[in-house]
């Protein structure tokens, strides 16, 4: 114990440095093992088993997608159907009348009689040619017009809920107008003559 030597001083732990506001508290990756980290097997062992999962995967998604854009779920619709701003749009075309919605069912039957009723009655093919030209281009008129006064609305109720009219939503409030109702996706989620919500 006598002839015990003795040990050197031990240098005090550095007190650990503060980290600055907005630091991620540990030191970069190199360039080395950020490449390490990415590096993944180009073929995979089982090719079959994962194209198969793939193609799992994607249907549950179509079907998923499909299910909300019947129900109305917009956190699984696709990404064109999301957001307040496109909802507040579906429910104010939804809550009007449309004539394209009434005028295309009617144009598709008077497009049936000119195809049939030649056949029947030969006789009548010019004054039917002359009535279905008047009728076809007095409806695609008509649709213009309310596709007009649709636009000035949709971008009167946008500035006046949203504070102004985001790209694209006042021709996505015009395509769904000229779809018949009940084919309308998303499935529409307000009657005739109610409120947007």
């Amino acid at each position: 114990m006598i002839f015990r030597k003795s040990e050197p001083p031990q240098p005090p732990e550095p007190a650990p440095e503060p980290t600055r506001p907005g630091s991620k508290g540990r030191p970069t990756r190199t360039r080395k093992e950020a490449e390490a980290a990415r590096r993944r097997p180009l073929v995979v062992d089982d090719r079959k088993e994962a194209r198969r999962r793939d193609r799992e995967r994607a249907q549950q998604e179509r079907m998923e997608a499909q299910q909300a854009l019947m129900t109305g779920d917009e956190k699984k619709m696709p990404l064109q159907h999301r957001g307040e701003d496109r909802r507040f749009v579906r429910d104010v075309v939804d809550s009007r009348r449309n004539i394209a919605e009434f005028f295309f069912p009617i144009a598709l039957v008077f497009m049936l009689i000119a195809l049939v009723l030649p056949l029947i009655r030969p006789d009548l093919t010019a004054a039917l040619s002359g009535g279905m030209v008047v009728i076809l281009w007095g409806g695609i008129f008509l649709c213009v017009i309310d596709a007009f006064l649709l636009r000035r609305k949709l971008r009167a109720k946008l500035e006046e809920r949203f504070g102004g009219v985001g790209q694209g939503l006042v021709g996505y409030g015009i395509m769904r107008a000229i779809q018949i109702r009940r084919f309308r996706l998303p499935r529409p989620q307000i009657k005739h003559g109610e409120e947007p919500r």
